[in-house]
């Protein structure tokens, strides 16, 4: 699945900006190809609102 951080770092709690730079996003507009696994999920989930995402299967 594709992640791209489409909103800024700034005043995000530190724990997801952990999240954010976890999954190898560093400036807004970066964008990377991450595995489709349990715990990719849940990290995209936890910062979702800062993301867009795209493929990978909804279940």
């Amino acid at each position: 699945m594709k992640v791209t951080l489409t909103r800024s770092l700034i005043g995000v709690p530190k724990d997801q900006r952990a999240t954010v730079h976890a999954l190898g996003l560093r400036k807004t507009g970066d964008t990377r190809e991450v595995a489709d696994t349990p715990d990719v999920r849940g990290m995209v989930d936890k910062v979702a609102y800062l993301l867009t995402i795209e493929g990978g299967s909804r279940s």
